[in-house]
């Protein structure tokens, strides 16, 4: 079994997360990526569950489906080739109990596909009304790159205007680590 490093911010949101998931609860992964966190929203929904994996490129499918199938007693998983920004397409509205969404590019991938600001916050709107009450969207958003930085101002801008009788917003950072750290947020539908 390979080691965690619980410092990673997957590792941190991760811990969050773990409190949130019961079985038989719908999740979603909104970028799916390499299938770690569509894998892990699935071991925790286990097979009376249900996730929902969305990437938009074919090369995170292949490889997601991959890792799933070496694994047993997982929640059942739609792997999506589609934008996150249609999630409400597959979902009703006040159903899930997680989204998980790690903004950037496909680690080992095109380094030129990666989120924008704009279909990732019409993924977030369409995530807070997917979301049960107190559900959790998870997002790890990753600047640099040609677009990296524009989407993690414009995203932090929408956070920051969320209705705090809603929504809860609570932003992390790696204060210490140079070359602009991941930054985890995680947002409680209230």
């Amino acid at each position: 079994m390979k080691k965690t490093n619980p410092y990673q911010v997957t590792e941190w949101y991760r811990s969050v997360i773990r409190t949130q998931i019961k079985p038989g609860d719908l999740c979603i992964d909104a970028t799916m990526g390499n299938g770690r966190d569509t894998l892990f929203l699935s071991q925790l929904a286990g097979p009376s569950g249900c996730v929902l994996a969305f990437d938009i490129q074919q090369a995170a499918l292949d490889s997601t489906k991959a890792l799933l199938q070496e694994h047993e007693h997982l929640a059942p998983v739609q792997l999506l080739l589609d934008s996150h920004a249609h999630m409400s397409s597959y979902a009703d509205p006040g159903t899930v109990s997680c989204i998980v969404f790690n903004l950037g590019y496909l680690p080992s991938g095109d380094h030129s596909i990666a989120t924008h600001k704009e279909s990732t916050i019409v993924a977030l709107e369409q995530g807070l009304e997917l979301l049960k009450t107190g559900g959790c969207i998870s997002l790890c958003i990753y600047s640099g790159g040609d677009s990296g930085f524009e989407e993690r101002d414009g995203v932090l801008d929408y956070l920051k205007g969320l209705d705090s009788k809603k929504y809860l917003v609570v932003l992390s950072c790696y204060y210490n680590r140079p070359n602009h750290p991941p930054i985890p947020v995680i947002i409680y539908k209230m």
